[in-house]
């Protein structure tokens, strides 16, 4: 639903990008298109509802609730009776309602869902706003979808968790943040809250939550009153930028032309894999039950657990674009006829490109070598970030989760661009103002220090990325979200040798598009079907495009959510059984010599690989001998010991541990977010050296992990990977961090 300045009761405006200020011109998208998916079959739902366990007693339940406020909520207990929780199912999401269960219920009210017909009429998708005259409409599919809007939209299910009832205290507390879980039409609502507001917040940017009828409990759940209906656009990122181009709307106008010169349209229009998706619905994309009796090892067993395949494998894509005021600035006319030709321009002379390339600055646009191509996609990731979740604070040095405002040190993230595989930074710290691309600033990282950033000079802040502004779009886009940036972004000469001189640290599951688009990595939540999920081999279907799984193998990952782990952002990934898989690595920034470093917590569940290496998938070199995944810190050869007071001794043993082939654990990674045990002091974290040589940034590296134990419930542990340059790791002026 377009957002053209709404207005709300109290008097409070929200923009967006269909601000006045942007919208000359606009032509609304029909609401067709924001039916469509409703429309599909929603998956995971129960085919009926166990009455047998209704409440009996005399507290409310949701649907009690309601139906003790008819003046509120007549019509939404209404279209509660008529909308089945499936194609599936008989019962009814009165039914549901009306059963045991922690549900959040964003309830609009009477007035509201006049409001909303009122827009279909507008828009010219129904004649009239009333249900009686759906009643004799011809098209009965219209009218369902129309009902399922309204009221799946409304509705989070929290399962069998009380912690799952999202209560005012429960909801995100980053501007924009996506609750955890989906509501019953499988979309993420999002919460703004204006600046200096006294309590206001807004689902979806524009949904307004009563400021009295809110955090009711009830026997089952939680109700908050609202004076919109929740109702998102269902567009997917082609649909949006070409609405931006047929009718010439600035904010990113220079954006969406430059997408469309580039060819990339028509890639932005996937949604989700059909195919898995076919698959997954017949059944045929296994769970794996019973996990822990299979051998794999977790940190609150529970002997039934399942470990559960993605019901989806969605496509997802996160822009950070310059907008259109900033191009204003630059003297660029978003209008103009010449813009391609002003815009590469403007790219060469500000030497936002680098020499490595051999780029061209012609007409030929869709080219991988054309200048403004290789601009552009920088501009995108092959992945659909959240705005809480661009990069992860859970267990850095200093912080805790108990106290999620208070930042310490700095937390980043390395993904690879479409286009050609270049790294980009995402960035936040206490002083960041926030998350920053391409960021580079002083820390205080001695052995003695804080770990905290003390500095940054202004060339190397990056950009700040705006996660709230009028601008931002995360609640109507099926398959992306957009954030502006305030400063052009370019993987530029000077980004490539900044990026060269530091140490490249990264998370397994960051090596995974699909783990971020599909909400896999860190979900925040202790349900069954987020604590493990199971990736099943590429013979059944290959899930994670950078990564192999052989029918051998077993391969999880475990979410860790709030657990007591020295992992790095607490979570991990696992394989049994005669594995034999194969990595996709990010590629680094510049041609040098680079220590591929693995990270491993060494226990007696663990088994033996052998790792190989290479840029050739079906011919990787043996990389090393194979590692005792269960042996490295018991076994004297790595050299390990206990920090002392005496600095000098300390900067000794590690010197050891590196002539034998090994590093400590990270000074920066605590345990659960404690801030006394870190993986420096815990003897069973270490960095195991895998090789040094030379690497070029035109190849694209493999890491391969094979099984030598024929005990079939030996685990392969993962947790985080780094790629250092020799420029760090052999500096005789300033020695390597130990953070």
């Amino acid at each position: 639903m377009s957002k053209l300045s709404i207005r709300f009761c109290k008097g409070h405006k929200v923009r967006s990008v269909w601000d006045e200020e942007h919208s000359r011109g606009l032509k609304r998208i029909p609401f067709l298109s924001l039916l469509v998916l409703l429309m599909l079959p929603l998956l995971g739902c129960q085919e009926s509802i166990d009455t047998s366990a209704r409440y009996v007693f005399s507290r409310n339940t949701v649907v009690s609730y309601l139906e003790k406020h008819p003046d509120d909520y007549s019509e939404y207990v209404g279209l509660l009776k008529t909308v089945p929780v499936s194609s599936r199912s008989q019962s009814t999401l009165y039914q549901l309602l009306s059963a045991r269960g922690n549900y959040t219920c964003f309830a609009p009210t009477n007035q509201a869902i006049h409001d909303y017909l009122q827009q279909l009429v507008d828009t010219g998708f129904i004649a009239t706003p009333s249900w009686d005259a759906f009643r004799a409409f011809p098209d009965s599919t219209k009218l369902d979808s129309i009902r399922a809007v309204i009221v799946k939209n409304s509705i989070i299910d929290g399962a069998d968790l009380i912690t799952q009832r999202f209560t005012l205290s429960l909801f995100p507390t980053q501007r924009n943040g996506e609750f955890p879980l989906a509501n019953l039409a499988d979309h993420k609502l999002t919460v703004f809250w204006p600046e200096n507001s006294a309590g206001e917040y807004y689902i979806n940017g524009s949904c307004l939550v009563d400021d009295v009828n809110r955090d009711i409990e009830v026997l089952n759940g939680v109700i908050h009153q609202i004076h919109r209906v929740i109702a998102p656009n269902d567009i997917n990122a082609a649909m949006f930028f070409q609405d931006i181009l047929d009718n010439r709307r600035e904010g990113y106008l220079v954006f969406a032309r430059a997408l469309q010169a580039c060819g990339l349209l028509d890639t932005l229009q996937t949604v989700r894999d059909e195919v898995y998706e076919s698959l997954y619905q017949r059944g045929l994309i296994p769970d794996l039950e019973e996990f822990l009796h299979k051998g794999f090892v977790d940190h609150r067993p529970n002997q039934d657990a399942t470990a559960y395949a993605p019901p989806h494998r969605l496509i997802g894509f996160t822009f950070f674009p310059e907008t259109d005021d900033f191009w204003r600035e630059q003297g660029i006319d978003p209008q103009s006829g010449n813009l391609l030709e002003e815009l590469t321009r403007w790219i060469v002379d500000n030497h936002q490109y680098s020499e490595d390339y051999n780029l061209r600055a012609d007409d030929n646009y869709t080219s991988p070598d054309n200048m403004l191509y290789q601009w552009t996609t920088y501009h995108i990731l092959p992945m659909r970030l959240q705005a809480n979740k661009m990069v992860y604070h859970e267990n850095e040095y200093g912080y805790t989760w108990r106290n999620p405002y208070r930042y310490t040190c700095p937390v980043y993230e390395y993904y690879t661009t479409m286009g050609t595989r270049r790294l980009l930074k995402l960035y936040e710290s206490s002083l960041s103002n926030g998350v920053c691309l391409n960021r580079f600033p002083i820390t205080d990282n001695g052995r003695r220090g804080t770990g905290r950033e003390i500095a940054c000079d202004p060339k190397k802040e990056g950009c700040r990325v705006d996660r709230e502004g009028p601008l931002t779009v995360v609640n109507d886009l099926v398959n992306a979200a957009i954030y502006p940036i305030d400063r052009p972004l370019s993987y530029s000469d000077e980004v490539r040798n900044y990026l060269s001189q530091e140490r490249i640290r990264f998370d397994g599951m960051a090596l995974f598009p699909e783990a971020m688009t599909n909400e896999i990595r860190k979900k925040d939540s202790n349900q069954d079907q987020f604590m493990h999920i199971y990736i099943p081999p590429n013979s059944i279907y290959q899930y994670f495009s950078n990564m192999s799984v052989n029918d051998d193998a077993m391969f999880v990952y475990f979410n860790g959510y709030h657990y007591d782990w020295e992992n790095y952002t607490n979570d991990e990934m696992k394989a049994i059984g005669n594995y034999d898989m194969t990595f996709t690595l990010p590629p680094v920034p510049r041609r040098g010599t680079y220590e591929l470093r693995y990270k491993v917590i060494a226990t007696g569940a663990r088994g033996i690989s052998q790792v190989y290496f290479g840029s050739d998938p079906q011919n990787l070199h043996v990389a090393g001998i194979p590692i005792d995944l269960r042996m490295d810190l018991t076994n004297p050869i790595t050299g390990w010991e206990a920090d002392t007071d005496d600095m000098d001794y300390n900067e000794e043993i590690d010197h050891r541990m590196r002539n034998n082939g090994f590093m400590n654990g990270a000074l920066s990674v605590t345990s659960a977010g404690s801030t006394g045990r870190t993986e420096r002091h815990n003897d069973i974290c270490l960095r195991r050296i895998l090789l040094r040589q030379t690497l070029d940034p035109a190849e694209t590296y493999y890491l391969r992990f094979k099984s030598l134990l024929d005990k079939q419930t030996n685990e392969l542990y993962m947790d985080y990977i780094e790629l250092c340059p020799k420029e760090v790791y052999d500096n005789p002026e300033k020695p390597e961090d130990i953070w």
